[in-house]
């Protein structure tokens, strides 16, 4: 996935310095979604963060939902790598350490982009079709590369064959979304980062490869 070229409202395309002000607004919303909920957020609060108007604000984007859009289209562009993770061998030893790097870049895509992912999918599951075309767009890659991976462990009967490929994949990109996401909730009931990275792995190898670590 890579970024279309930058245009202003009007549709002209944007020079080096209008670039880097758009950047600018865009990075400013991502840090105060940090702190509020998009319903509590003014253009105004953004424009004032990176010291212009709301006017200019409106040069590039609609609403504050088309920056947020904008932020989730940009946070999309590092799942190809993770897709090319899940895509890799699983046999033998190699099967582990790769788990665990495919939920420690779940973790530490969240991590990075918690805010905008979460309204993302709020927004999404509310109904709104350009949030849940991101969404759409980013998991079902994903999904697919879990799945090709059960059908090759279930040719070579690692798998059972009742299991079906999609609902194991969708099941897979749910729970290690969800833990990603909510992963720092857990540290009351005892769970660290490398307790969850750990244990989602072996899950994950599993469910995969229908073998234990």
């Amino acid at each position: 996935m890579t970024e279309a070229k930058l245009v202003d409202q009007s549709g002209r395309t944007l020079g080096p310095r209008a670039a880097e002000t758009r950047q600018r607004l865009l990075d400013a919303t991502e840090e105060l979604l940090a702190t509020r909920k998009l319903r509590d957020l003014r253009v105004i609060d953004v424009a004032r963060r990176v010291g212009t108007s709301p006017a200019t604000f409106y040069q590039y984007f609609e609403d504050l939902e088309a920056a947020v859009l904008q932020l989730a289209e940009r946070a999309a562009l590092e799942v190809p790598a993770i897709v090319t993770e899940i895509a890799g061998s699983f046999d033998g030893a190699a099967g582990l350490p790769r788990a665990r790097r495919i939920v420690e870049a779940f973790v530490a895509h969240w991590d990075a982009h918690r805010a905008v992912l979460r309204v993302r999918n709020l927004a999404s599951e509310e109904g709104d079709a350009r949030f849940l075309r991101v969404r759409r767009r980013v998991h079902g890659p994903v999904i697919e590369a879990f799945a090709e991976q059960v059908r090759r462990s279930q040719a070579a009967g690692r798998v059972a064959p009742e299991i079906h490929p999609y609902a194991a994949a969708a099941a897979l990109a749910a729970i290690l979304e969800r833990l990603a996401a909510y992963h720092s909730a857990l540290r009351a009931l005892g769970v660290t980062r490398e307790h969850l990275v750990e244990t989602s792995a072996r899950i994950l190898l599993r469910t995969l490869t229908g073998t234990a670590a």
